[in-house]
């Protein structure tokens, strides 16, 4: 068990799980400086005891992050950490006792793909009995986990001791290549269960965050503040979902459905307008939408309250990668049994290694389902966990493939040089998911490569 380290002059910070918002988390609080240039606190990071965090914790007291990042702002914060030794991790929950403020960052589980959603309040209760046990009066609690409406209140706050402060102020993380700034130079939202407690949060935020740029937003209740990440995130979810009814107008029309998308973004109104794709995945998207319902029913006692376009976004956003398996099949002929595919990125973002709730999963399951061979690449991921595969590093050549399908926008697949690549092989293409520009698709068409795209009619 690793050693804890006992915070001495500067106040002592606790960030309880050193997942992708947690390891982050903990970076920018150590970051954050006083006036004088002085750090503003001892950070701790803390994580369980098994194989998985110990190696993350092994890692970050290394001075490198524990998953891949393409952010130099944040692989720079942590050595910066590591050289003041303002920044420690362990798997020691004893640390939580001498903290003066604890930062939850733990996910709160929930099984979606059940006919009705499952939350695992246990496990999450468990996260919050080892603070609880050790923290002492007047230390700041803040919950950054995405929660259903009503946990604070119903389920951590009796847990507390007398005289802890508790306020929620979620998390707003982006990995990737502004995975640092999305967390000290982004909006924060905010409140406390009392006016001290969101005083103290206040307080605790303004010198992580910039606040001269992003002021911070109070709301009036936790339970306001844990609907607004909900909320925000189904927004986003429900978004996504209606746009693929337009991809496929978009494709049967002969339009370029992106080309539109762009047009319609210029009006302020509608910046943010999404566009078909791939699919959704991620921790968040695939299963934020349902905690409405289960913080509704579960927590508030609220049995009427319905959520059907946040459960049939879920639902349609959950089926997308089956599109593109549809598709697959047609540019091959009606079947895909024999066929040997190539599909280009695992990830379910671009640039980042997440492979959580990946679209591509569902891809690969189903495409070998029906008889197909899937190759898989991706230059961010080496492991893909959830499916037990090892990936290789390199890229693969075309030759001897029916089909490459892009799935995810990496970088790398940006600045591939078709023409090169492809050495006279003509496999049928599939873009995906936006991924080709039009020179790259050009390239295709000029070696004889039958193509085809995601929310797109004009290739044929």
């Amino acid at each position: 068990m690793s050693e804890p380290q006992v915070f001495k002059k500067r106040p002592g910070v606790c960030v309880q799980g050193l997942g992708f918002v947690g390891a982050a988390m903990a970076i920018a609080v150590a970051q954050a400086k006083n006036p004088d240039g002085r750090p503003s606190f001892d950070v701790k990071g803390v994580d369980l005891p098994n194989k998985t965090g110990k190696a993350r914790i092994r890692t970050l007291n290394r001075g490198r992050f524990p998953f891949p990042c393409s952010d130099p702002k944040l692989s720079a914060a942590l050595e910066a950490g590591r050289k003041r030794k303002n920044l420690l991790c362990t798997d020691d929950p004893s640390v939580f006792s001498s903290a003066d403020v604890v930062v939850v960052d733990v996910p709160f589980h929930l099984n979606a793909d059940a006919e009705r959603p499952k939350p695992d309040v246990d496990s999450f209760r468990g996260a919050i009995r080892q603070v609880a046990r050790r923290v002492r009066p007047g230390t700041l609690v803040i919950i950054e986990s995405t929660v259903p409406p009503g946990t604070c209140e119903n389920i951590i706050f009796p847990e507390l001791p007398s005289g802890v402060l508790l306020a929620h102020s979620y998390e707003r993380v982006m990995p990737g290549k502004d995975y640092f700034d999305s967390i000290v130079n982004f909006w924060r939202v905010y409140a406390g269960h009392t006016p001290e407690a969101a005083g103290a949060c206040e307080k605790f935020l303004s010198k992580v965050v910039n606040v001269k740029k992003f002021p911070l937003t109070r709301l009036s209740s936790l339970r306001a503040s844990e609907t607004a990440k909900i909320l925000e995130n189904s927004y986003r979810a429900v978004n996504i979902a209606f746009m693929e009814e337009w991809g496929r107008f978009a494709e049967k029309a002969g339009i370029d459905l992106f080309e539109v998308v762009s047009a319609i973004r210029k009006r302020p109104t509608h910046s943010n307008i999404r566009q078909p794709g791939f699919g959704v995945g991620g921790y968040c998207l695939t299963k934020d939408p349902l905690l409405a319902s289960v913080g509704a029913a579960g927590l508030l006692g609220l049995k009427k309250s319905s959520f059907p376009f946040s459960a049939q976004a879920v639902g349609l956003n959950r089926r997308m990668p089956l599109v593109s398996v549809a598709k697959a099949r047609e540019l091959l002929g009606g079947r895909l049994r024999g066929k040997k595919i190539l599909l280009l990125g695992v990830s379910y973002r671009q640039d980042v290694a997440d492979t959580r709730f990946s679209p591509s999963e569902v891809f690969v399951k189903e495409a070998v389902k029906e008889g197909a061979k899937v190759i898989c690449h991706d230059p961010f991921v080496g492991a893909w966990a959830e499916m037990g595969l090892r990936l290789k590093k390199k890229m693969p050549l075309p030759g001897g493939m029916d089909l490459i399908v892009f799935a995810v926008a990496h970088e790398p697949y940006a600045k591939l040089d078709v023409s090169k690549w492809l050495s006279g092989s003509r496999p049928a293409v599939l873009d995906a998911n936006h991924v080709l520009s039009s020179a790259q698709t050009e390239a295709f068409r000029r070696a004889g490569c039958r193509i085809a795209a995601i929310g797109r009619g004009d290739l044929a």
